[in-house]
């Protein structure tokens, strides 16, 4: 297990009823990780309509995480 941190933005805010939370986690990936935490804040949109960036870097969902590492969630932006 590792303990990361996850930081939340808009509708992912919202569902998860708070800005970041630190969790311990079997996670590998990005990937992994955005899964785990949609069963647990019951987040819909679909991993790829979506931004995961980690320690401020955007990256792919197979990015591979390392304890310590604080992982943002962004859901998709409607352009008006």
């Amino acid at each position: 297990m590792i303990g990361v941190t996850a930081q939340y933005f808009a509708l992912f805010r919202e569902l998860a009823d708070k800005e970041s939370e630190t969790i311990d986690t079997t996670a590998e990936t990005a990937g992994q990780l955005f899964f785990e935490l949609s069963q647990r804040h019951g987040f819909v949109d679909p991993m790829e309509r979506c931004k995961v960036a980690i320690n401020d870097e955007l990256v792919d969902w197979d990015s591979p995480l390392t304890s310590g590492d604080v992982v943002l969630f962004f859901p998709p932006v409607a352009a008006g």
